[in-house]
């Protein structure tokens, strides 16, 4: 009897180490389980000072003509209090509180109203219903991917209407600029909050849900993987693509308007800017049946990181240089203008091809050809929390083999590239390389660190065959 006991408890112990050990490989695979002390004060750091850092340099520009330093200084000097910066900041309007709804609204439509058409008649465009990836829990979720279509409809109204029904000013973005702050706030909160009482309440999917027990890592970082509504309406696609990315280049031309407005004409460097970075988004959108598989839907729950980020920082930061140059125009000489445009589509080049090389090798599942020769990989396996074992391979040809995240670097030289379209009298425009080498870079660090308890002993040899991260023989 002592002996069957004895048995009985070693079996529950095995059967529990077990469990410990699926849920620690399991752990960095979508977010954290548990909060250490240096992610909390992270966390507290970005949800205290984010909005006021995306206020300070909308407010540069519009008060202090984009200097970052003479607020800073008035107010040391005590030439200003922050009561006279904040009274002459426009408040909320209901204008601004109309378009926003409405834009938001439109945007919902398109994304679940209208299924796409453009995978019809576009040759090589991936739309319609596709599936994503596996989820930790072994769930493969169903999308509708319609983005290019909404895009197309959304920018066609907008030159119809600029160059036929004049309904708006075309510069009407720039106009309410600063109360279409506010309404991107109310939004990105209500929807952070949302999604954190969804997700503890009636969650889409209960067994990809996590709890650190952390009131604010959880509000942040999203407790849900997949937050839906009815079938199609997927919290992280539509705010990660729509409806900031399909204003991004609205904004763009918002701006460029409104340079043609006060001076008569579009600097060349506007029109570098409004080209690069509609390049990156037209790219976005062609591909959105690939982003399905980035870290974003791949690995990120849905909190007030993407909500609110998705909502203001993305619209409101990655937009800077157009904004910029609203207040600064610069006529850029011939060779600086080529250099511009040079790296910005070299970087393009480099971002593209690197993700289409991975995209076929997985598409193909390694039966395919990188750089005229038989591509060479890792092999590797990995465990879902319900004890599927699941195989992957890891690329390690053509930009592969140079560096584990050579897409970055093509992204860095982009991001680059709209910097040096403004000149060089102002940091503010740089604020988006220095931002973007500093998320790349952590993109970097937490892949890897997620890969690797995910891959395990599989990782460190794929780390071994590809040494350098981003920078070839640098880092």
């Amino acid at each position: 009897m002592a002996a069957h006991q004895e048995k009985k408890v070693a079996e529950e112990r095995k059967h529990q180490n077990m469990q410990n050990d699926t849920k620690a490989s399991q752990g960095q695979w979508g977010r954290a389980w548990e909060v250490d002390w240096f992610s909390l004060a992270s966390i507290l750091f970005l949800l205290m000072f984010a909005p006021l850092i995306v206020y300070y340099f909308i407010m540069s520009c519009a008060q202090y003509q984009c200097s970052l330093t003479d607020p800073l200084l008035d107010l040391l000097t005590g030439n200003k209090h922050l009561s006279d910066i904040w009274n002459r900041t426009p408040t909320l309007t209901y204008r601004a509180a109309g378009i926003y709804s409405l834009w938001v609204t439109f945007q919902v439509f398109l994304y679940v109203g209208i299924p796409d058409f453009c995978h019809k008649f576009l040759p090589g465009y991936v739309g319609g219903v596709q599936e994503g990836a596996v989820t930790p829990a072994g769930v493969v979720n169903k999308y509708e991917i319609n983005g290019l279509q909404a895009w197309i409809i959304t920018h066609v109204l907008w030159f119809a209407n600029a160059s036929c029904f004049h309904f708006f000013s075309p510069t009407i973005i720039f106009d309410n600029w600063i109360p279409l702050l506010w309404c991107a706030n109310i939004l990105g909160y209500a929807v952070s909050t949302f999604a954190m009482i969804k997700g503890y309440f009636f969650p889409t999917n209960a067994e990809d849900c996590k709890f650190t027990g952390n009131f604010f890592y959880d509000y942040m970082m999203g407790i849900e993987f997949n937050p839906r509504i009815g079938k199609w309406f997927d919290f992280k696609l539509f705010f990660n693509g729509r409806p900031g990315i399909v204003a991004w280049t609205l904004i763009n031309l918002s701006f460029a308007a409104k340079q043609q407005e006060l001076y008569g004409e579009v600097t060349n460097s506007m029109i570098l800017v409004n080209v690069l970075q509609g390049i990156y988004v037209l790219d976005f959108f062609w591909n959105e049946a690939w982003y399905l598989k980035t870290i974003d839907i791949c690995h990120d729950h849905f909190g007030w990181y993407l909500g609110w980020g998705d909502c203001v920082w993305l619209p409101y930061l990655y937009t800077l240089q157009g904004l910029y140059l609203v207040y600064h125009p610069v006529q850029l000489c011939t060779a600086h203008a080529l250099g511009v445009l040079v790296l910005g589509l070299l970087g393009y080049y480099i971002f593209r091809m690197t993700n289409h090389q991975k995209d076929l090798f997985r598409r193909t599942n390694g039966n395919c050809r990188i750089w005229g020769k038989k591509p060479q990989y890792i092999e590797c396996s990995y465990t879902s929390v319900d004890g599927t074992k699941y195989y992957s391979k890891l690329l390690t040809s053509g930009f592969w083999g140079w560096a584990r995240h050579f897409n970055y670097t093509g992204d860095l030289m982009g991001s680059l590239a709209y910097c040096l379209a403004c000149g060089f009298e102002h940091i503010l425009p740089y604020f988006y390389i220095v931002y973007m080498t500093i998320l790349l870079t952590h993109r970097c660090l937490r892949d890897e660190h997620r890969c690797c308890s995910k891959y395990g002993k599989d990782w460190k040899r794929y780390t071994a065959a590809v040494p350098h991260r981003l920078l070839p023989g640098i880092f």
